[in-house]
């Protein structure tokens, strides 16, 4: 490990009297809020003050700057030094917002969140996640620089984190892919402090991290004295900056609350400082005035610096870009914009009943790829499960070191990161279109980064194959159960189960058309008899229904009847072919409804009506899924699923152990139709048809 060596003097007084101001304040939102993380912001604004004066590029008169350095901190609770910096250099975050901290509906809320606050890049907090974060970004942005030249985007993505990241395993998933991709673009700078929550680091946390990082083929420098060593920390970086082929790691040796009477003790962690060690620290800072007040020099220093610097670099990078030729012009500004390209719809394939059966995977993977070839911004890879998954992309090859025009990542077996990753590749702001592939019982292992990015309204689409305990021989430990009700519950994530190619075309519609949040598209691995689905999803009917989240297959929808309906079937993905073959089977003796429920919060999100047209009050539903039927008891007065873990068996034995096939479907519904007639009850309403 190498330390960075102070070789001229660049900073001054003021330099000194706005890395005191911004502890100050930031301990004095903590104490506002008497809540809050107030030892770290003090400990780090030595750091913080040399990003922002001396190395960042970024306008804060137009935060979307698109080669503006990305800044991420990754250990989101020291976020009141974030909004302190935001504020300070002119983002649209005032004094006021800044004691509104942690408060209800304002702009500073307890950890950093990309949509609430302007300059904020992405959501962080839970740990580690900052750090995978910045790979994605560091990605994206070697991605669009071949797609437009080292011109037009040259950004480094600057990230803080604490030792808590490290600790964390989507950490170590996320730099093990970055040096292997040798991003040169990507700088994380360690708040080595040696205290995490419960005390010591030498409670827990005892590896030689340099060593671990350089193992990760990562550059790694340090800083001895990174509380006061404003020229250390600056070399620093500037040596990281001309390191090539490597991200790099300066680890910065600090004091977690420097400067007051709790300084080095975990009990300045979490905790407001109170009201006579805040007072001893504004003293000792040299700040009589406390409080909120800011030294008009202070904002001055950050106005001629990183202000200046930022109008400089936009200006001038706006005129670079009239150099582009007429198509890349057309391109930037439709990505700027986050518009799919002209009739992109018309490169999605329509399947009908000359359809061979395949898997959904399969389907999915011609989807996919259609697509990709019509939409450049699709960029995406799996989880060392490329045969799997069937997400390869012909259309372009690997993203690698020697190639950052490719498409198609090879994330390694790394579910979590990989997740993570890919938000932040769709946080990096050019609206492009990540996707992320395994298999939908290993969607739990990265469940953390899907939740984060559902909270950040980021598209990242999840290819989610073998989506059910009928993948078979591979047993329990690779069947999902519950990681459907698990994505359902999620807010902001909706959750698909395409029954046919058609529905897996309108889904990708959907699902590049939502721009506010990400998608779970679970497939099978298990044929499906393309040919007869596709006769009742073709000529547009997928298009309306998929949109509706459930529809009729069956009959004429709404305008059917509804006494002449004796029982509801409603199925998701591959069940459907189940439900349509035993509704032809029971033609004749029962009039059975099919309903494709592909993604039910879209059927909860429709008007009463539309739900009632679809399941009439008064008639008896029955679910079917291979999946457990948590949940199902809005939608059907019958679930049929599995109530246990899977089993290893053949696909055949997995069938009919579970009932999952024609026949013993056939005879469910037989049996529940009777055995309610029989009862003389009344059928009664169902939740989801409840009017409130």
């Amino acid at each position: 490990m190498a330390e960075a060596k102070s070789e001229s003097k660049d900073f001054d007084e003021i330099d000194d009297l706005c890395v005191r101001s911004i502890g100050v304040l930031a301990a004095n939102m903590v104490q506002k809020a008497n809540s809050g993380h107030p030892g770290a912001p003090m400990g780090m604004s030595a750091i913080a003050h040399v990003l922002w004066s001396k190395i960042m590029t970024g306008n804060s008169a137009n935060s979307a700057f698109p080669n503006r350095d990305r800044f991420v901190l990754s250990n989101g609770h020291a976020c009141a030094l974030q909004y302190s910096m935001l504020h300070l250099n002119g983002y649209a975050l005032s004094m006021s917002d800044l004691q509104s901290f942690r408060q209800l509906d304002s702009k500073t809320p307890g950890h950093p969140e990309n949509h609430l606050t302007d300059g904020v890049e992405c959501s962080t907090g839970p740990l580690g996640q900052g750090v995978a974060q910045a790979v994605g970004m560091a990605i994206a942005a070697k991605y669009a620089q071949s797609m437009f030249g080292a011109e037009m985007f040259n950004s480094t993505i600057y990230t803080l984190c604490g030792d808590g990241c490290l600790q964390e395993g989507v950490c170590a998933e996320a730099v093990s892919l970055a040096g292997h991709l040798q991003l040169d673009n990507l700088i994380v700078l360690y708040d080595d402090n040696d205290i995490q929550i419960d005390g010591s680091t030498e409670l827990a946390f005892t590896e030689d991290v340099p060593a671990r990082f350089t193992a990760y083929k990562w550059n790694v420098l340090s800083v001895d004295k990174g509380n006061e060593d404003l020229q250390g920390i600056l070399d620093a970086i500037k040596l990281a900056q001309a390191t090539k082929d490597r991200p790099t790691l300066i680890c910065v040796k600090t004091a977690i609350g420097f400067g007051s009477t709790k300084q080095g003790s975990h009990k300045v962690h979490g905790a407001p400082l109170g009201d006579e060690c805040l007072a001893a620290y504004t003293e000792k800072m040299g700040l009589k005035e406390g409080g909120f007040a800011i030294d008009p020099k202070v904002y001055a220093r950050y106005k001629e610096t990183f202000g200046q610097r930022g109008k400089d670099a936009e200006s001038a990078w706006n005129k670079i870009r009239q150099g582009l030729s007429a198509e890349k012009q057309t391109l930037l500004t439709r990505l700027l914009k986050g518009e799919l390209p002209q009739n992109w719809e018309s490169a999605l394939p329509i399947f009908d009943e000359t359809s061979k059966s395949t898997a959904s995977r399969n389907m999915n993977g011609d989807v996919l790829n259609a697509l990709a070839k019509a939409i450049p911004e699709i960029i995406g890879g799996a989880a060392d499960l490329t045969p799997s998954t069937k997400t390869e992309l012909k259309c372009s090859h690997d993203f690698q070191a020697k190639s950052r025009d490719g498409r198609y990542l090879r994330f390694g077996v790394r579910e979590f990161g990989m997740f993570a990753v890919g938000n932040g590749i769709a946080a990096f702001g050019l609206n492009l279109i990540p996707f992320t592939a395994t298999f939908l019982n290993f969607l739990g292992y990265g469940m953390g980064a899907v939740r984060l990015g559902a909270l950040s309204q980021l598209r990242h689409i999840y290819v989610m194959t073998h989506d059910s305990v009928l993948l078979g021989e591979d047993g329990p430990t690779h069947q999902p159960v519950e990681a459907l009700p698990a994505c359902r519950s999620m807010p902001n994530l909706l959750t698909f189960r395409p029954c046919d190619g058609n529905e897996v075309s309108q889904t990708w519609r959907l699902m590049l058309e939502r721009t506010d949040g990400p998608s779970v598209i679970a497939l099978s691995r298990q044929s499906i008899d393309v040919a007869l689905v596709s006769k009742y999803t073709k000529n547009g009917v997928a298009a309306k229904g998929v949109a509706n989240g459930a529809y009729v297959l069956n009959g004429q929808g709404s305008e059917e009847k509804e006494e002449t309906v004796d029982v509801c079937v409603i199925a998701s993905g591959s069940e459907v072919e189940l439900a349509l073959r035993a509704a032809e089977a029971l033609e004749g003796e029962l009039k059975v409804r099919v309903v494709s429920a592909n993604c039910l919060e879209l059927f909860d999100a429709t008007s009463l009506e539309y739900r009632k047209s679809v399941l009439p009050p008064g008639v008896l539903v029955v679910s079917i899924e291979a999946s457990s039927t948590y949940g199902w008891a809005k939608y059907a007065h019958k679930s049929i699923g599995v109530k246990a873990f899977g089993k290893s068996a053949p696909l055949a034995s997995i069938r009919e152990d579970f009932g999952f096939n024609a026949p013993a479907l056939i005879k469910n519904i037989q049996e529940t139709v009777a055995a309610w007639k029989k009862s003389g009850q009344v059928v009664p309403l169902l939740p989801t048809l409840f009017p409130f």
